[in-house]
């Protein structure tokens, strides 16, 4: 038997543009962003959208849905709101229930959009990834627009690529990769923000200036104060320069959709989507992202990285921000006596293709994977944690 065969092989190379813009009253008459993207492809048409917007920011009294209203209605010749902006719930509750995702497809079924049509989604980074995903596998891929309105989601969550639901009780476990069209930063989303949710983005900064950017490190230390006190113009340049390194990996890493082992922007997340779930999210991803990375800072202090200094000095930024450095939910034990902390470690190499890799860190902008984690260490490391941040915290 002739057991011969052929290949034929083309390599597909497509670029995609990922722009994000930052701006100031996005739905504002006046404001040129939104009209430009959305302006229709060809001349005479006009250009189907539909929105989403967080519930939570309805709570804020901005009259958030009026001022989206009245936008559309003075730019009635090119675009076309195809309904009353839609509520939906923000946090994990949007990702933990898939009739939202049903929801959100209906709504694009009865509307007749098409490839050529826009869903947006004003929210949190949790209910843009639920919209986005709804977006990204209807027609193969509605155009998608971001308005991130927390400083997490504006710095970090809402700048990917990734949109996602959880099933299966695990984070994430279905979801796309897809490149929004565009993602709109406007500041004027933050403004009314709770101070927690202020707070929130400025770890991911922190994080993402330890693995990549010596200098942004020093920034966010250098204006502590004036962060802690939620100055908009601090606040600003950091979500700008967080958004710019996130954007700068996504696009110059080589995987910006995930094929390889490392996930090098989950410095600290390890112990933090854990620490999530063990919570039902009462933990908050910028308190369990703070909790992680002070855990990883410490671990890499104890198995020779890192500078005990340096954690300490790293530490007590994290603390000047305002964060808690530690949650009793980090000794947690199963029912078997086992420490659920410990299988974000496992559930980590799962999503990983089953090699464990993990971002740590041997000085201030020094990234480094390790693939192997000492679980005794890291009991080590927890016990430190609640002997010396329990009470600071």
């Amino acid at each position: 038997m002739d057991k011969t065969f052929t290949v034929i092989q083309r390599n597909i190379r497509l670029d995609f543009p990922h722009r994000t813009y930052f701006t100031h009253g996005a739905f504002d008459r006046s404001n040129p962003v939104l009209g430009d993207l959305l302006k229709p492809a060809l001349e005479g048409r006009r250009t189907k959208v539909l929105i989403y917007v967080d519930e939570g920011l309805l709570s804020l009294g901005r009259g958030l849905l009026f001022e989206i209203e009245s936008y559309f209605q003075q730019h009635t010749k090119h675009l076309e709101l195809v309904s009353a902006p839609i509520a939906v719930p923000g946090g994990e509750e949007i990702k933990n229930n898939w009739k939202w995702v049903e929801s959100i497809w209906e709504a694009i079924n009865q509307n007749t959009l098409c490839r050529h049509s826009f869903v947006l989604a004003v929210g949190g980074g949790a209910m843009l990834d639920a919209v986005g995903f709804a977006a990204s596998t209807a027609h193969r891929g509605v155009r998608f627009v971001r308005l991130p309105s927390t400083t997490l989601s504006q710095g970090d969550g809402g700048v990917g690529v990734k949109n996602a639901v959880n099933f299966f009780g695990k984070k994430n476990w279905v979801g796309t990769f897809h490149v929004p069209d565009a993602v709109v930063n406007d500041f004027e989303l933050i403004r009314s923000l709770p101070e927690a949710q202020k707070r929130a983005g400025f770890i991911e900064a922190v994080k993402v200036a330890l693995i990549r950017d010596c200098s942004f490190y020093e920034f966010i230390e250098e204006n502590s104060f004036a962060l802690a006190q939620f100055e908009e113009l601090a606040m600003e340049e950091v979500i700008r320069r967080s958004a710019a390194l996130h954007l700068q990996h996504i696009a110059t890493s080589g995987d910006p959709f995930e094929k390889g082992s490392a996930r090098p922007l989950d410095f600290g997340h390890w112990i933090a989507h854990k620490l999530e779930q063990v919570s039902n999210f009462e933990i908050g991803h910028g308190d369990a992202v703070a909790i992680g990375i002070v855990a990883d800072l410490l671990y890499s202090v104890r198995v020779g990285l890192l500078k005990n200094e340096t954690a300490q000095r790293i530490i007590g930024l994290i603390r000047k921000l305002g964060f808690n450095l530690y949650s009793e939910r980090l000794n947690q034990r199963s029912d078997t006596g086992e420490w659920i902390i410990l299988q974000g470690l496992e559930e980590f190499r799962e999503h990983l293709g089953g090699q464990l890799t993990i971002t740590l860190i041997q000085g201030i902008g020094q990234g480094l994977e390790v693939h192997s984690m000492d679980c005794n260490i890291v009991l080590e490391v927890l016990q430190e944690m609640r002997d010396k941040l329990r009470v600071a915290s």
